[in-house]
């Protein structure tokens, strides 16, 4: 009887049990081999395995040499690589998070010796400023840590040393932070540093460090009301005006910019024009490096009525104004001014009145040709209101005459719209006029025609140019007309 077993190479081996000859099969076909090869590669993966894995696959598929490169490396070393990969990014997050700890615990010993009362909390003030100084994420965590209270209480030291490293510190950890701005404000910083301006001993050097903390805290809107209310803005005023001794130039000017941002509220107004500023701030124009601010900080006074109020009751203030409109260097500066210059004449008649005095048309024509185009709508603005009072003049000056000189009652009404209409066009008879009037007449026109010539010829205009014909058309633009500002 013939017997048959698989033996170890996938063969069938027939076996004669009488003992006679055997003859050796194939058991699989050539196909089957290839499959058994592909298997080998594959590092030992069972055929039958990935049948039932993937039932769903064809026949077809299940014979195709799969790719065994991907992108040039073989699928193990590209896991390999992956995993090495991963290991290295997983040292770099380690030694970031070490980096962090070190950093918290660095940062917390420095406020923890700030609670000390001897040179330690001294030099702890010293440290916060250094590292406040350029790092944003260390000014947050010394604030959580509780590093402005005792800063704050520091300002109490009768030592000098610790007052500057107190202040400079506190003025590091509010750069650029305005929830630090606001808690050292709630610490009571404003009431200190007050308290130490009241001494009549205070150093320079502790004085520059108060004022470039009151610049930095009155950044903020809801800071500024509380230090404008505090008292601080004489202190602010005497600094810029130099009458504190051996103050530095930088702090004049830290003292100027803070006194800027305080006049931002208008409840601030009151306390800067009590303080005398005002008249300061108008004397000081002409000097460039301060001018273009001051002109800023004065802008902020006239949208009030006490600082119109303040501003007019200045002898100097409005030829000032109307000589900066001709500083062709500065556009800012001229800018600044006509926007002054325009809110006061929309308000007061007879700041209309000074401004004329002062020389104002001829200004404002030569910056309807020169200026800038801000400048120029400002200065087309004020001659509109000028404009306006000089055809109230014209009908003022018609309703008084009898009507056989006009014709008529309606034609002196006629006369009146027309004069309100035109503007600057003259609707008199010259019969009509007095030798008074009429000699003023010619004295303006005499120095309207001075300044044309002037400005044609820094104008560069051609010679063909007709001023005349020019003005009457910048000033036909009707009353009603409303430009922006």
């Amino acid at each position: 009887m013939t017997k048959y077993h698989r033996n170890h190479v996938g063969s069938l081996v027939l076996d004669r049990t009488g003992g006679g000859n055997f003859r050796r099969w194939p058991a699989f076909s050539g196909s089957a081999f290839r499959r058994k090869i592909i298997d080998t590669m594959r590092c030992g993966v069972s055929r039958y395995r990935r049948e039932e894995e993937s039932g769903l696959r064809s026949r077809e598929e299940k014979l195709q040499v799969p790719d065994l490169k991907r992108n040039g490396r073989s699928e193990r070393l590209s896991d390999l690589l992956n995993l090495t990969g991963s290991e290295s990014g997983s040292d770099d997050v380690e030694a970031e998070t070490r980096r962090k700890v070190e950093v918290f615990e660095e940062l917390r010993g420095v406020v923890k010796r700030l609670q000390f009362e001897d040179g330690a909390q001294r030099d702890a003030a010293m440290e916060v400023r250094r590292l406040a100084k350029d790092d944003s994420d260390s000014r947050v965590t010394l604030a959580m840590l509780g590093a402005i209270p005792p800063l704050v209480g520091m300002i109490d030291s009768d030592e000098v040393d610790f007052q500057i490293s107190s202040l400079y510190a506190l003025l590091n950890l509010s750069i650029g932070n305005e929830m630090n701005k606001k808690a050292i404000v709630e610490a009571g910083a404003i009431h200190k540093m007050l308290k130490l301006i009241e001494s009549k001993t205070i150093p320079p050097p502790v004085s520059e460090a108060i004022v470039a903390n009151f610049l930095g805290l009155s950044a903020l809107d809801s800071n500024k009301l509380i230090i404008g209310s505090s008292g601080a803005i004489p202190f602010l005023t005497n600094i810029f005006q130099n009458l504190e001794k051996n103050i530095s130039s930088q702090a004049k000017q830290d003292s100027l910019k803070a006194l800027f941002n305080l006049s931002i509220s208008p409840s601030n107004i009151p306390h800067i024009i009590e303080s005398g500023l005002v008249p300061f701030l108008i004397s000081t124009l002409g000097d460039m490096q301060v001018s273009e601010r001051v002109l800023s900080i004065l802008s902020n006074v006239v949208s009030t009525s006490g600082g119109r109020k303040a501003l007019g009751n200045s002898g100097d203030a409005f030829p000032i104004l109307v000589d900066v409109l001709n500083w062709t260097d500065s556009p800012g500066c001229q800018e600044k001014s006509s926007y002054i210059l325009m809110v006061m004449a929309h308000k007061a008649y007879g700041d209309r009145t000074a401004m004329i005095e002062a020389g104002i048309v001829s200004a404002l024509l030569e910056l309807t040709l020169l200026g800038s185009t801000l400048a120029q709508k400002r200065a087309s603005r004020i001659l509109e209101c000028l404009r306006v009072d000089k055809g109230k003049q014209v009908s003022e000056g018609y309703s008084g005459v009898s009507a056989p000189l006009c014709g008529s009652s309606s034609s002196c009404n006629e006369v009146a719209r027309r004069g309100l209409k035109e503007g600057v066009e003259e609707v008199e008879d010259e019969d009509m006029m007095s030798t008074e009037r009429r000699a003023v007449k010619q004295l303006v026109q005499q120095s309207l025609q001075d300044n044309m010539n002037r400005i044609v010829k820094r104008a560069n205009l051609p010679q063909d140019f007709a001023p005349s014909d020019h003005f009457k058309s910048l000033t036909a633009t009707s009353t009603s007309k409303s430009l922006p500002l």
